[in-house]
């Protein structure tokens, strides 16, 4: 699990490796703190220092009141002299709290900048790097670890702020019985030290425990969920597997049961040590305050607030053992996302080149050149496009044709600018993608893509978002629907165009295979682009909603450049040129009448499915190269 990389870190790191990394990880706490939110990162850090400093006034301020209760004479006199000194400790311990108050108030303020700032960095590096990136499956893998080690940001801010707070009320309380007197740090440092020791070492333990456990803790919460679900219910019954599944939940859970039982021995024993040690320690020290105020080496009460220094300095260091372990785990998960970040920029679009100061200005597109072309995915032996080359023409309208497998997606999305060749170029206008500004380019071309998304928007917003340049009225809206042969479908709709398509939300509604095709279709055409990519639009269209789709895209013979793909080689018979495709390679190119003539593997493909519908014309054998041997 995600969160398991923090604790087998924490199990497998020794004290020395966690005191030597945590710096770099409260440092790297502090900087994004700081660009979330300079102003209460200020406050924390002024709080944190300022109750440090109270805390060190607040035990001499004590030690006054105690030097001037413990002297001679009459009580009144006493308190009286010990007025002043027990008014600067009431002030300083209101102002301790105000501190507090503040403190606390800007941490939970600092928490969800700090959110902000970590999530939208993370999302404007997976919004903007290249499409290849998907591809890789270590990419997908980080971007996961990523996302969870965003979420541990806060985590670690919050671990770190209360470290520091801790490290401050130590260091506070040492420097106060330096003043008091030299001797009280020494035997501080022997009361607390090995309590501090015995928490980390019990710490260790545990998360050592813990992460040894993952594949017992799988194998409960997967039995967990076969007996006390819905889906394993009826077979859990009619195959009598009540005893079966209880039996190896009492194996599992005996062994987990033992290890546990083992664990609470181990740290019973380690902190038990701890006590002992620290308490006999404690106990010298007060014998050893006792011989100093028998001596008369100290007053009574720089020894009585040497007591009360030894129990605040253990309680601060309590926080201390505690969150250093919280920061270190929770350090572990940030570094997922820092490392993500550093290795996603090799993702990212290359800076311009070139005529940078002076990119092409925005123009209809006239011409798209494919010049040898060619793309190879990440861990495949053969190129997904290899070598193509092709022209069209404004007006144009152009399909893509082939098998499965054949490039013609691949090669689209790189004419879209969503891909970046391997090899090969391609030129708008007769220049590259590097003399264009990308969004400018990318804002003349729309694409329907056969692996659409389904948007958790309204109908409305759905279409709309194909042009985000504008704000859509809903005259065109309405328009780029009927074009899609989506009107009718949308208006009858629980709410028409303002139904939310997304049924995990209330009043939502879920759309068929081909309703949800025609509102991609919709998207598409809402933009008027120079040039529109259709690929698959009609896949899951009855046949009259598809006839009505295809004349839509026909209608635009003439004007824009059209490139569009389908495996329903009657709707491609009236496009200008059909180039065919087969293994990445371009094999074919003609119109439709000069592909049949020549009796290649367009007509092959042709007349298989035409014979599909002409019940008087026998089915052609298809031959190896279609794909399937003859019988």
């Amino acid at each position: 699990m995600w969160w398991e990389t923090g604790v087998r870190a924490r199990a497998q790191a020794g004290l020395f490796a966690v005191f030597s990394e945590l710096p770099r990880l409260v440092g790297a706490a502090l900087a994004v703190s700081w660009r979330a939110d300079r102003l209460r990162t200020l406050v924390v850090a002024a709080t944190t220092v300022g109750a440090g400093v109270l805390a060190a006034f607040g035990l001499l301020a004590a030690q006054r009141v105690l030097v001037e209760l413990f002297a001679g004479g009459p009580t009144a006199d006493k308190v009286l002299a010990a007025l002043p000194a027990l008014v600067t400790l009431a002030a300083v311990t209101a102002l301790r709290a105000g501190m507090a108050t503040a403190m606390g108030y800007a941490q939970n303020g600092l928490s969800p900048k700090v959110d902000r700032e970590v999530e939208r960095g993370l999302f404007e590096v997976t919004t903007a790097v290249r499409l290849e990136a998907f591809d890789a499956d270590a990419f997908a893998d980080d971007m996961e670890r990523a996302s969870r080690g965003a979420d541990s940001t806060t985590g670690l801010v919050q671990a770190s702020m209360n470290l520091l707070a801790g490290l401050t009320g130590v260091l506070a309380v040492a420097v106060a019985v330096v003043v008091i007197h030299p001797l009280l740090l020494v035997a501080l440092l022997v009361a607390t030290v090995p309590n501090g020791w015995a928490s980390l070492r019990a710490g260790h333990l545990r998360y050592q425990t813990y992460a040894a456990g993952s594949v017992r803790r799988r194998r409960l919460w997967l039995l967990h969920r076969l007996m006390a679900e819905r889906d394993s219910a009826p077979e859990l019954r009619s195959y009598g597997l009540r005893s079966f599944l209880l039996d190896q939940y009492d194996r599992v859970m005996g062994v987990e049961t033992g290890i546990q039982l083992a664990l609470a021995r181990r740290v019973t024993t380690t902190t038990t040590v701890g006590a002992m040690i620290g308490g006999f320690a404690t106990a010298v020290v007060y014998a050893l305050l006792g011989v100093l105020l028998v001596e008369g080496h100290i007053p009574l009460a720089a020894a009585a607030t040497g007591v009360i220094a030894v129990q605040s300095a253990q309680r601060s260091l309590t926080v201390v053992t505690f969150q250093m372990d919280r920061a270190y785990t929770e350090g572990q998960h940030f570094r997922d996302y820092t490392g993500f970040m550093t290795r996603a920029a090799e993702y990212l679009p290359e800076p311009r080149t070139g005529d940078v100061d002076r990119p092409v200005p925005p123009q209809p597109l006239r011409t798209v050149t494919v010049d040898a072309v060619s793309l190879r995915y990440p861990d495949r032996d053969t190129a997904a496009v290899d070598q193509v080359s092709l022209t069209i023409e404004a007006g144009q309208t152009v399909a893509l044709v082939g098998e499965n497998g054949s490039g013609k997606s691949t090669l689209a999305t790189m004419i879209a600018t969503l891909r970046t060749p391997t090899g090969g170029t391609i030129r708008y206008n007769g220049r590259s993608t590097d003399d264009w500004d990308t969004d400018a380019l990318r804002a003349r071309i729309a694409v329907v893509t056969q692996e659409y998304h389904k948007w958790p928007f309204t109908a409305a917003t759905n279409i709309a978002i194909g042009d985000l340049t504008t704000t859509p009225e809903q005259d065109r809206i309405e328009a780029a629907a009927s074009r899609a042969v989506a009107h009718s479908m949308i208006s009858d709709l629980p709410h028409g165009y303002e139904t939310l398509l997304d049924r995990t939300f209330a009043g939502g509604q879920d759309l068929s295979g081909g309703q949800w095709q025609r509102i991609t279709a919709a998207r598409g055409f809402l933009r008027d682009a120079d040039l529109l990519i259709m690929d698959e639009p009609s896949s899951a269209l009855d046949p009259r909603a598809e006839d009505a789709l295809f004349q839509s895209i026909r209608d635009r013979q003439g004007h824009g450049i059209t490139i569009l793909i389908t495996h329903r080689l009657a709707n491609v018979r009236h496009a200008d040129r059909i180039y065919v495709l087969h293994h990445g390679r371009l094999v074919e190119a003609g119109t439709h009448d000069d592909l049949l003539a020549t009796g290649g593997r367009y007509a092959e493909l042709f007349t298989l499915q035409a014979a599909g519908y002409d019940t008087r014309v026998p089915l052609p054998r298809q031959t190896a190269a279609a794909g399937t041997s003859a019988p």
